[in-house]
């Protein structure tokens, strides 16, 4: 078996939200605010799409670059939301967001070569940097500093091995949304800019930019799970610049022939008439958001910097514990309640636990009960 593979450290997330599918087994009641995934139903026209899509028998492999219709509709969205113009031929069609991370580093990797993002990250980044035989190197980002990438840190990690920088934006975990003015430094740094736009859509306060509204010199990695409530539907996207499309579709063709090809369908539904159930989960994201901070905060957890998208929150629980993974598997055991321990996003992030705004109202203060009751009493 391989080293890379035997080394690799596990999604703690995933961990701890499998040990508390094992208690829901044993009767046990879990409060879920660990995982990353919209509560929501998938919008009904996207339903719709999927189900016309089978009755008309669009069922077979699509394009390699994916459905010529959904490109478009990818291309036309970034022209409206962002000002940006892009060629549906630079648009290749992924089974989610994260393959597209795999097909763009693998694209532009080389062993030995170095990928600067920052700490804490979302949790895959550097795992698969590594399994492509590079190193990433880490730059913190600390709650004194309201979570932000500061370019100028970013400048002194450059080396001649440098390849790409990742962004996130909104991010995971931190909920923290790079503005205009960070955005166009990090672009004008000069590595090729890898920016994870899977959070795009869920902003509360002020707006995410794409990185493509700052230079060309970059690649989008972005899907649908988030925005949507389409996780299971596993379709996302890559938008690259030209030189490096050709190259993509041979490993799209080699290693995956094609997406989903009644997803695709299903995404351009999605993109052209879902905007109206995007903007109530929004709002009632907002509520939610609001409402966690303030339980946070009243129980002790640290939350001085209020996240402005995606749909979490990253708390300093130092008063509590300085082993995450400990407590976030303490809480789920004696409070019921399912969290994910800061270590799962890096070195800088131990000491913090993220909780996941993605339950409804009821839950998430019914969940808040029980931290409360269990950390006033131990």
């Amino acid at each position: 078996m391989r080293k890379i593979v035997m080394e690799m450290p596990p999604f703690y997330v995933i961990e701890v939200l499998e040990r508390a599918q094992e208690l829901e087994r044993q009767g046990r009641s879990i409060i879920h605010l660990e995982v990353g995934e919209p509560d929501f139903p998938t919008p009904n026209c996207i339903k719709k799409a999927a189900e016309k899509a089978i009755r008309e028998g669009k069922t077979r492999y699509t394009a390699s670059l994916g459905l010529l219709e959904l490109r478009e509709a990818i291309a036309e969205h970034y022209l409206e939301k962002y000002g940006v113009s892009v060629s549906p031929n630079q648009i290749i069609v992924t089974n989610g967001s994260s393959p597209a991370l795999v097909v763009i580093f693998s694209v532009l990797l080389e062993a030995g070569d170095e990928v600067i993002l920052s700490d804490p990250h979302y949790a895959c980044y550097p795992n698969i940097v590594r399994f492509l035989g590079c190193t990433p190197v880490f730059v913190d980002v600390n709650e004194d500093e309201e979570f932000r990438f500061n370019p100028e840190e970013i400048k002194e990690r450059i080396g001649s091995k440098t390849k790409a920088i990742i962004i996130n934006s909104p991010a995971n975990p931190t909920g923290h949304v790079l503005d205009a003015r960070t955005l166009d430094e990090i672009a004008k740094l000069g590595p090729i800019v890898v920016s994870d736009e899977i959070y795009h859509g869920l902003t509360y306060e002020g707006k995410a930019h794409s990185i493509l509204e700052f230079t060309d010199n970059a690649f989008v990695a972005s899907g649908f799970s988030k925005q949507f409530a389409m996780t299971g539907w596993r379709l996302g996207y890559v938008i690259a610049p030209k030189k490096y499309v050709r190259p993509l579709q041979k490993l799209m063709q080699n290693f995956f022939i094609a997406a989903n090809t009644i997803s695709q369908w299903a995404g351009i539904a999605a993109i052209r008439e879902a905007g109206p159930d995007v903007k109530r989960m929004v709002e009632i994201f907002n509520k939610r958001r609001k409402l966690i901070i303030k339980r946070l905060r009243k129980i002790g957890f640290g939350v001085t910097v209020e996240p402005t998208g995606a749909f979490y929150v990253l708390a300093n629980a130092k008063k509590f514990t300085n082993d995450s993974l400990k407590f976030a598997f303490e809480l789920l055991e004696k409070a019921g309640v399912g969290v994910t321990p800061g270590m799962d996003f890096g070195r800088n992030a131990e000491g913090y636990i993220r909780f996941s705004y993605a339950n409804s109202i009821e839950n998430i203060s019914l969940g808040m009960d029980r931290l409360e009751r269990y950390l006033e009493s131990h």
